[in-house]
């Protein structure tokens, strides 16, 4: 019999309970939408056959005298119809429980995890192993596993730790403002995710980049702060706007972890550099991306994630004053941060499979507002979870790529203000929208506009 094993938080996991509160539960969810109806006991079955090759998934949070830790558990994920409000909160101080659901709705697979137990990329590795082993199962599909695959040890690896390097004497690229414009809006008295999900052609988007000399997270990037910027008032715009990109790690330092391996750049926006141009944006938006991922920047980036744990004055902080302390310098500082673009970025599967999937979409519960970025074949879908009830914002957002001439198709599981809707699809000339996404409805709420607003719910 095997015995209990238990895992350290990694560096960027660290700050994850102590910062957990309200709508922001650190939760994010990736989702398969496939072209048919999910079934449920296939479903078990894919993940039954997957979850042991994610060993440390399988775990729970636990306090230690001086840290929170993993430790491992025999506890079997379930899958099941969506019940909850998408990205509920997972961890549940004292109760024994998995930190990841696997849930379904209709067409559509969902993978929900506490962003203690990986990143982005170690999710979406997950559930395309879910996803292929399932495709694999009701269909009969036969394929050569890679290879390649990693180890479990090389999925268990704390890559911050294995580059950190104590002696680095970089400095930041850019000093960021204390305080930055804010969001603001009427909040979900429940705390409830209102998600959007906007899809549109890779190559459409793409085009349209390139003709700003601007990459995905680059024109994403001013395309929000754009949308931000048209919203505010006079006296507002002596606020900067600032947004955070969560980097990719692995991108610099080879890692095969299925742990959190990422840093964040700041990119900080001025609106009285605005003259109505979309390019006054990506200019700078494109200088300050550049001056950030230079190789060393991102050294340091990754460094000052390290360097939390391996402060000796921290490390002899008993657990419940690092947790006073932490959460609230991490509140402190998201009064600097207006919102967040995450870019899962493109996503692959063997070429067996490929025909029975439609597209890949993520979200990340936030206090704000956060769009991540994700890509499969020509479908690229910008995902959105929020508290807020209004979303003034991603209109002016999905307006704006309708205005570039990109075809643009909108699901959710809210009710938009009817003017709202009638806004954005008049100026979605060639819309279709019979081939919106589906997503279920808020708990407790009406359908609503449904397919008048654009998705199915």
């Amino acid at each position: 019999m095997a015995q209990p094993k238990w895992y350290e938080l990694d560096n960027a996991a660290k700050i994850v309970p102590s910062t957990t509160r309200g709508a922001d539960t650190r939760v994010f969810r990736i989702s398969c939408e496939l072209n048919e109806e999910i079934d449920e006991a296939v479903l078990q079955q894919a993940l039954d056959r997957t979850a042991p090759d994610f060993p440390h998934f399988a775990s729970i949070l636990r306090k230690g005298l001086f840290w929170y830790y993993l430790d491992s558990s025999s506890i079997r994920a379930v899958v099941q119809p969506v019940k909850k409000p998408a990205c509920s909160a997972l961890y549940h101080p004292g109760r024994r429980r998995l930190l990841y659901r696997v849930n379904y709705y209709r067409r559509r697979i969902n993978l929900e995890m506490f962003h203690v137990l990986t990143d982005g990329t170690g999710a979406v590795s997950f559930l395309k192993a879910i996803v292929c082993a399932y495709l694999s199962i009701r269909h009969g599909i036969e394929f050569e596993e890679d290879t390649e695959r990693s180890s479990t040890k090389e999925k268990e690896e704390d890559a911050f730790e294995r580059y950190y390097q104590s002696d680095s004497r970089q400095k930041p690229a850019e000093r960021l403002p204390r305080r930055a414009y804010r969001l603001h809006g009427e909040r979900d008295e429940h705390l409830q995710t209102h998600l959007i999900e906007g899809t549109v052609p890779v190559s459409s988007f793409l085009a349209r980049a390139r003709e700003y000399g601007a990459t995905t997270a680059v024109f994403t990037t001013a395309l929000f702060i754009e949308a931000i910027v048209r919203g505010m008032s006079v006296r507002e715009k002596k606020m900067p706007v600032v947004l955070s990109v969560p980097v990719n790690l692995r991108n610099y330092f080879p890692s095969e972890t299925a742990r959190n391996f990422f840093g964040v750049v700041n990119v900080a926006f001025d609106p009285a550099l605005y003259d109505g141009t979309l390019e006054s944006i990506v200019r700078e938006v494109r200088a300050s991306m550049k001056r950030q991922l230079d190789a060393e920047q991102v050294k340091f980036t990754m460094n000052s994630y390290a360097r939390l744990e391996n402060n000796p004055m921290i490390k002899t902080v008993p657990l419940i004053l690092k947790n006073f302390v932490i959460g609230a310098v991490s509140a402190d500082r998201q009064k600097g941060i207006t919102g967040t673009v995450s870019n899962v970025g493109k996503i692959t599967v063997p070429e067996p499979f490929a025909p029975y999937i439609d597209r890949f979409s993520c979200f990340m519960a936030a206090p704000d507002v956060q769009i991540c970025v994700s890509s499969f074949g020509d479908r690229m879908c910008f995902g959105v979870a929020s508290a807020f009830e209004s979303h003034p914002v991603m209109m002016r957002f999905f307006r704006r790529i309708a205005d570039l001439g990109i075809d643009t198709e909108i699901a959710t599981n809210d009710n938009w203000p009817e003017e709202d809707t009638d806004a954005v699809l008049s100026e979605m000339q060639d819309q279709d929208p019979g081939k919106q996404g589906e997503m279920p409805p808020l708990s407790g709420t009406a359908a609503g506009n449904g397919s008048a607003a654009g998705g199915s719910v």
